[in-house]
C-alpha cells in the first residue's frame, strides 16, 4: 500500500488502518474496541472472529441490521433517545450486547407510533435481513435467532491484521 505521496505504508499504518476502518464502521470510540478486543481474546474461538461477532451483537448495530433505520449513527441516537425495547424494558444503551431469543421492538408510546418512526418504517425491510435476525414488519419487532454468523470478507475487514496490530 502506498500514500498519495508515493511512500510504502509501513506494517504498522496498514494494522492501524484495518483497525480504525472496524471501529469507524460500527461507530466505536477507541477504548471500547480495546475492551471488546480484550474479550474476544477470553473466547476460545479465533479472536478477530470473535471480535466482530461481539460487534454486530451491539444494540445499535442489531437496530441497523433489522433495517429499522438507514445508518449505524442513526440507529445509536434512535436507541439513545430510548426508541427501542429489549425483551419488553426500554434500553437506550447502544453497547447493550443482545444474546439469542432477544426481542427488540420499538418502543410503543401512549398517544401512537411518533410519525417519523412511522416514516422510517415504511417499506421495511430496506434491506436483506442477515439469517441470525427474523424480522416482524407487522409488529415492528425483530428476534435474535442466534449468534451472529458473519464472515470478515463480508465486511470487508481483515480481522488477521487487527489482531496483529494488538498482539505487538
Amino acid at each position: 500500500m502506498q500514500t498519495q505521496k508515493g511512500r510504502r505504508i509501513s506494517d504498522w499504518g496498514v494494522h492501524l488502518r484495518e483497525k480504525q476502518k472496524a471501529r469507524w464502521t460500527y461507530g466505536v470510540f477507541e477504548q471500547q474496541f480495546s475492551n471488546y478486543f480484550d474479550l474476544a481474546k477470553l473466547d476460545k474461538g479465533p479472536s478477530g472472529d470473535v471480535l466482530l461477532q461481539i460487534l454486530e451483537k451491539r444494540l445499535d448495530n442489531v437496530v441497523f441490521r433489522l433495517a429499522f433505520v438507514d445508518s449505524r449513527a442513526q440507529a445509536r441516537q434512535l436507541v439513545n433517545h430510548g426508541y427501542f425495547t429489549v425483551n419488553g424494558k426500554k434500553v437506550d444503551i447502544p453497547s447493550y450486547l443482545v444474546k439469542p431469543n432477544d426481542v427488540i421492538a420499538w418502543v410503543k408510546k401512549d398517544k401512537g407510533t411518533p410519525e417519523f418512526v412511522a416514516n422510517l418504517t415504511e417499506g421495511l425491510p430496506k434491506r436483506p435481513v442477515p439469517e441470525w435476525l427474523s424480522l416482524d414488519v407487522e409488529n415492528l419487532e425483530g428476534k435474535v435467532l442466534s449468534d451472529p454468523i458473519i464472515s470478515a470478507e463480508e465486511m470487508g475487514i481483515e480481522t488477521r491484521l487487527i489482531v496483529e496490530f494488538y498482539s505487538k
